[in-house]
């Protein structure tokens, strides 16, 4: 465990890095008793500083909770970052990759709640009926750790490696669809380059928001009415480019696309 001032001068680090897009060394380096709570501490020190300039909490994500991605981070547990309002971004806007330190972006569906979930005890069937709509998104990703050599305590501490999030325009029910089995398939300019089913998200990605719920609580945290829950990438990550454009397809939920420039 850290003691206060040392949660405090990681922090320090990880927004200097963010603000700068200087990417810093594992955290662990330097503080070798890093642990997941003190890396969720980290993240909220961070994330106060910036409700504190005047973004708000958009919704949240959970992250590395398939095996595809906890085996490609090398970590063997889900953790959650929260998705602010500068981070939502429109289809229409191509994004300057320039902005961030190594982006990526991963497939997923997203919840959109249309009342606040329950906390210890979340269930499935509470996601569900508390759902409005799912959406079709692309998250992007990126980390302030040095080429990406995170541990868990270093992405839980950097946001979960969040970056931003791609809505699509389609809205449909959970009633209308099963969101534990949907095809997705990534084009980057037009060539199919990834594939994935969400099932890959713990098996069903409405129990990674029913896990991200009941998480969040012992933080004193609720996912509210309005916010947007990503609940896990069924695909790999894929390194991002200037110049490139990208389209995620969801079987019976729509599509959603993102550029890239300098």
């Amino acid at each position: 465990m850290l003691d206060a001032a040392q949660r405090a001068e990681a922090a320090a680090v990880l927004w200097a890095a963010q603000s700068d897009r200087s990417p810093v060394e594992p955290l662990a380096t330097t503080w070798p008793a890093i642990g997941a709570a003190d890396a969720y501490e980290i993240q909220l020190i961070n994330i106060r500083r910036q409700l504190a300039e005047g973004r708000t909490v958009r919704g949240h994500k959970v992250g590395l909770s398939s095996k595809v991605m906890q085996q490609m981070m090398g970590v063997d547990e889900p953790d959650y970052g929260h998705l602010l309002s500068d981070m939502v971004l429109p289809q229409e806007t191509p994004v300057e990759a320039g902005r961030y330190c190594y982006p990526r972006i991963e497939v997923e569906i997203g919840y959109v709640l249309g009342r606040s979930l329950p906390g210890e005890g979340c269930t499935t069937e509470d996601v569900l009926a508390a759902t409005e709509y799912i959406v079709p998104s692309l998250e992007l990703i990126d980390s302030r750790i040095l080429d990406w050599r995170i541990g868990l305590a270093d992405t839980i501490a950097d946001n979960a490696s969040s970056a931003g999030v791609i809505l699509g325009s389609a809205r449909v029910r959970p009633g209308d669809l099963n969101p534990a089995d949907i095809e997705a398939v990534l084009y980057r300019e037009g060539e199919e380059i990834a594939r994935g089913n969400t099932s890959a998200v713990l098996g069903d990605p409405t129990e990674a928001v029913a896990w991200l719920a009941r998480k969040v609580a012992s933080f004193g945290v609720r996912l509210e009415a309005g916010h947007v829950i990503l609940p896990g990438s069924c695909t790999k990550a894929v390194d991002v480019k200037p110049g490139e454009s990208y389209r995620a397809e969801f079987e019976g939920l729509g599509s959603v696309s993102v550029g890239f420039v300098h």
